[in-house]
């Protein structure tokens, strides 16, 4: 195992420098104390370790290396390709992490789509989340895609619904890698990134339907990764995802980021340093070797696979050319026999001609006899409509006839009965009827029921209530 110390403390030893653009690098005074802490905590360590079958001598290790040591330890056999995988991509993780804290702090601005740290952030956190990932058979072949497995923070943590709903919803994302993708930029905006990751982590009964058990998401390295996204939160990004294509592009680690030779210190450090420098730049190629081997056979397979469908293809092609000249040969016999059907169908066809003409004149004697049939029936139909309509005028007029003299009677009835009660009602009303003595007015018998006695007259006379009324107070007012 080799060591390889970051650029800035391999330059000047402390967290506090200048990066390659000149940009002073002091978070402690542009930062808020609890953002520090976040810096401070993802930076603990100084020295990351990368790990390769070729290298395999054990080198001593300080308390600050992100418990390497830890994760090594299960490592049962330390030649074990997988284990190697783990290592490699959590130091790669670390480095990214750290990288990219150091360069938005310096830069002291929100974070866009076209930053180069953040664009290998998201590069190696893909190459994190595809680790192990189990190889699922569908219709249209396999599919090996992490989308499946950060679906599930959506039913563990209700708060990242509203993530997975912007990326189903965003238009021009057709595969599940494209909109893993942008689920792991909209976590980073939302400052969700390290929550949702510790989520899936802690539920490794369900991971296991996505990775194998040796995966990087089943191991403590993942755990310690979600850890490091912690310090995350420190930056702010605003990444615009409509423009750009996210399920094309092709997701390569740029380890020309992380060869950076440091500078010297002192006099007695400079040739360890570039000892360890030279040793980690081998590792780092080393692993760029690998994955470019591992594309390689990728690339050969397809080829491969190209040349036995191009093989196939030809061989169909020379079963087609031979179906084609056979049908060719079909095809002129069946013109010399259509020539000769031909002839017979002219002579069938003149035959024809002459039975149909014979025909359309039989026809159109029948319409004419047909015609005539119809406009007799028609006529004599409405000779017997118009008969029964005379016959229901005569009978509507007789019971009208007859209702008319009925209703005669009845209202010379009604008008001798209303007489009558008339003139009876005439002589109540001149029975009830009373004349007021004093105002002369008629009145029925209980309103000129009171007695006063009139200037007209000694003793006393009917009058009105008004009357009355008015009589008690003149004569209450006179002094006689």
């Amino acid at each position: 195992m080799a060591e390889l110390h970051s650029p800035s403390e391999g330059s000047t030893g402390k967290l506090n420098s200048s990066d390659e653009n000149g940009h002073a690098d002091s978070p402690d005074d542009t930062l808020s104390p609890t953002s520090v802490i976040y810096f401070k905590e993802a930076l603990s360590s100084s020295s990351v370790r990368f790990g390769s079958p070729q290298s395999l001598s054990p080198t001593p290790l300080r308390p600050d290396d992100f418990q390497n040591k830890k994760s090594e330890s299960r490592i049962k056999n330390p030649k074990d390709p997988i284990a190697i995988e783990r290592l490699n991509l959590m130091n790669m993780a670390k480095l990214s992490i750290k990288g990219l804290i150091e360069s938005a702090l310096n830069l002291g601005r929100t974070l866009d789509s076209d930053y180069a740290p953040l664009q290998q952030f998201f590069v190696v956190m893909e190459h994190c989340l595809k680790h192990g990932l189990k190889t699922k058979k569908t219709f249209l072949g396999q599919n090996k895609s992490f989308w499946g497995a950060l679906e599930l923070v959506e039913k563990l943590n209700p708060e990242a619904g509203e993530i997975t709903a912007s990326v189903k919803d965003l238009p021009g994302l057709k595969t599940p890698l494209g909109r893993g993708r942008a689920w792991l930029r909209l976590a980073l905006m939302q400052k969700k990134l390290s929550d949702y990751m510790k989520t899936i982590i802690n539920r490794k009964d369900l991971l296991s339907e996505f990775y194998e058990s040796n995966a990087l998401m089943m191991e403590e390295e993942g755990a310690v990764i979600a850890g490091l996204l912690v310090g995350l939160n420190v930056i702010d990004a605003n990444l615009c995802m409509k423009g750009e294509d996210l399920d094309s592009q092709v997701g390569v680690i740029d380890f020309s980021m992380y060869l950076k030779d440091g500078g010297t210190t002192s006099k007695s450090a400079e040739g360890d340093g570039q000892i360890t420098a030279i040793l980690d730049q081998k590792n780092y190629l080393e692993e760029l070797n690998r994955h470019l081997s591992a594309s390689v056979y990728n690339l050969q397979g397809k080829a491969d696979a190209l040349e036995k469908s191009n093989a196939r293809l030809t061989e169909e092609l020379a079963v087609v050319n031979n179906r084609f000249i056979t049908l060719q040969d079909e095809v002129e016999r069946v013109k010399e026999e259509s020539s000769h059907q031909l002839e017979s169908r002219k002579d069938v066809e003149k035959e024809l001609e002459i039975q149909i003409g014979i025909k359309q004149e039989m026809e159109l004697s029948m319409k004419m006899l047909e015609k005539d049939i119809c406009e007799k029936q028609d006529a004599l139909v409405e000779l017997r409509l118009q008969l029964d309509d005379m016959r229901a005028i005569n009978l509507q007029l007789g019971h009208k006839a007859q209702g008319a003299e009925a209703s005669s009677k009845q209202k010379s009835e009604a008008i001798s009965r209303l007489e009558d009660k008339i003139n009876q009602m005439s002589g109540t009303i001149k029975q009830l009827e009373k004349p007021c003595k004093n105002c002369n007015g008629i009145f029925c018998e209980s309103c000129v029921s009171n007695e006063l006695p009139l200037a007209s007259s000694i003793l006393p006379e009917c009058v009105c209530n008004d009357c009355y009324s008015l009589l008690l107070q003149q004569y209450a007012s006179s002094p006689t």
